[in-house]
């Protein structure tokens, strides 16, 4: 389905992606899993073909075709999409509007995405789907959208932020249903219980990836080394992450 080889890109003065390479299978859900800092939200913005993100060096293909050079609309058509970590509210829309926005809603599916992420669709399908929202709110509208939507390759970048730890069973089923409709899933955490419900897993370190596997031996890999590494705590993180945006 989506396959990355070398790729590089740099944030100013630092560079955030490093040779990275990574193939994510058709059907399946991948999770890439990484400490604040580490290029996770980056490699999200490059692969989407976000303005700014255009990668220095390095390929990007979706099912077989060079897509590193398409503007975001292009890739968008070809079935790609990204779920934000801060979902971005629109002024003047509803949010039945919102979830039918793509490919018109398919009877009751927008209702049904709503329930299955805990929010009353009589409650929330003529709100307006703006800042009186919370966070919590607009990132499970968000998926209520991808649901709807059924892209080819979904890419999730940190669904479980702004969602309180009693409901991250619920976005894991969600995901779960989203793959399930059809859609490839990149799923992008720094949680290993997120990142554990993938059929495989890969740690992003410094940019670039340091191993893939079963996920139950990426997580621990994860929480045994990449959460003691020296890097996460080094003195320029936080102008790294500035950096990465």
């Amino acid at each position: 389905m989506l396959e990355i080889k070398g790729l590089n890109y740099y944030a100013g003065k630092y560079q955030i992606l490093k040779d990275l390479s990574l193939t994510v299978n058709t059907g399946s859900v991948h999770s890439i899993l990484g400490a604040n800092g580490t290029g996770k939200t980056t490699l999200g913005f490059v692969l989407m073909g976000l303005s700014g993100y255009k990668p220095h060096s390095g390929r990007i293909t979706l099912e077989g075709n060079d897509i590193t050079d398409l503007s975001i609309t292009e890739r968008a058509k070809r079935g790609l999409t990204l779920a934000w970590q801060h979902s971005t509210p629109f002024e003047g829309i509803t949010i039945r509007d919102y979830l039918s926005i793509t490919k018109g809603d398919r009877e009751g599916s927008a209702a049904s995405a709503l329930l299955q992420l805990g929010l009353e669709p009589d409650e929330y399908l003529g709100r307006n789907y703006d800042t009186t929202l919370s966070g919590g709110e607009r990132k499970r509208i968000e998926l209520a959208a991808i649901m709807t939507m059924r892209p080819k390759l979904a890419i999730l970048d940190e669904p479980d932020s702004g969602i309180d730890a009693l409901s991250i069973e619920k976005i894991a089923d969600v995901i779960r249903q989203i793959n399930k409709n059809g859609s490839t899933i990149l799923l992008i955490t720094h949680s290993w219980r997120i990142a554990g419900i993938a059929d495989v897993a890969s740690t992003l370190c410094n940019g670039t990836i340091l191993m893939t596997g079963k996920p139950n031996k990426v997580t621990e890999f994860f929480v045994k080394q990449c959460q003691q590494c020296k890097h996460i705590n080094e003195p320029k993180l936080q102008e790294i992450i500035d950096a990465e945006g």
